[in-house]
């Protein structure tokens, strides 16, 4: 283990700035075990309290910049989320996703997870109805959803923002107030993808999440300007491939760095990632945390 690595979230120690992003092989426990060996921590996929389907497929097209998913926020139930996650290893620290449409219900979902070392709350998912960005919008509504779960839980909460908003630094800010411990910058963006021969759209839900290299420089300047205008730790998300994108999203201001879209090409990327950082850190002589924000500064 390099200590030069190591880095602290909202009192959330990690071994490595690299966490596995929600919606992503979060679903069971054996590949969260998995994943958690090089990852500094894990997101579990979002989990509302009642079951929920997903959409039927095709519901995810992969374009030659990434990712668009329409997969829907597909949830067993909070009951049988939580029995699923007794088999945790806890080789990492363990994120729990909420979703939910009112204040309550998202602090309810807290209950069911005890366990857990902290919550990420999905404020932003582009193609579900009544949850996600449908309630991650308005600024009143997540400070009372922020205000809530922290009424329920002494865990570090964090909240996932969307780009697909006209203000996210309002949003982070509507999120802090409500005492959110950080935020999470970004989910997808919107998009779609139409088959020209059969001239329709691909994805059975017509529009979905636009994931992977092509949005990072958009996540990188949402983790900019957050950066600038809150005093809660962020942590950035949106095409990371490679080492080079998590120093940059460090850079910018992000103290940790989720992955997802990258699992689709490489089941190796945590610990190929982490053996290229720790070469970064030899090389520089520097601690990774020092870094966080310098570009701010330069």
């Amino acid at each position: 283990m390099s200590e030069a690595l190591k880095v602290s979230v909202a009192g959330i120690e990690m071994r490595n700035p690299l966490m596995l992003a929600s919606g992503v092989m979060g679903s069971s426990s054996a590949s969260l075990n998995r994943l958690s060996e090089h990852a500094g921590a894990v997101v579990t996929k979002s989990v509302g309290l009642e079951p929920v389907e997903g959409y039927r497929n095709p519901a995810v097209i992969n374009y030659s910049h990434g990712l668009i998913n329409a997969v829907g926020l597909a949830s067993p139930g909070a009951k049988a989320f939580a029995e699923e996650l007794k088999d945790y290893a806890f080789y990492s620290p363990l994120i729990v996703s909420l979703f939910a449409p009112t204040p309550e219900e998202f602090a309810e979902l807290v209950s069911y997870f005890k366990f857990a070392d902290g919550f990420e709350l999905n404020l932003s998912c582009p193609h579900a109805k009544n949850v996600g960005l449908a309630v991650g919008s308005d600024p009143e509504l997540v400070r009372e959803i922020v205000r809530e779960v922290k009424r329920a839980t002494r865990k570090p909460v964090f909240a996932k923002l969307s780009p697909n908003v006209s203000d996210i630094v309002e949003i982070g800010k509507a999120a802090e107030e409500g005492g959110a411990d950080g935020v999470v910058a970004i989910n997808t963006l919107k998009g779609m993808k139409i088959d020209i021969f059969a001239k329709r759209p691909i994805l059975s839900n017509v529009s979905g999440g636009v994931s992977g290299e092509g949005i990072k420089p958009v996540a990188v300047k949402c983790v900019w300007d957050l950066y600038e205008e809150l005093s809660i730790p962020i942590i950035g998300s949106g095409g990371v491939t490679s080492w080079k994108d998590v120093i940059e999203f460090m850079l910018a201001g992000a103290r940790a760095v989720q992955i997802g879209s990258a699992l689709f090409y490489s089941n190796r990327i945590f610990y190929s990632l982490k053996e290229s950082l720790i070469a970064y850190t030899r090389m520089t002589r520097e601690r990774l945390e020092d870094i966080v924000g310098a570009a701010h500064r330069a």
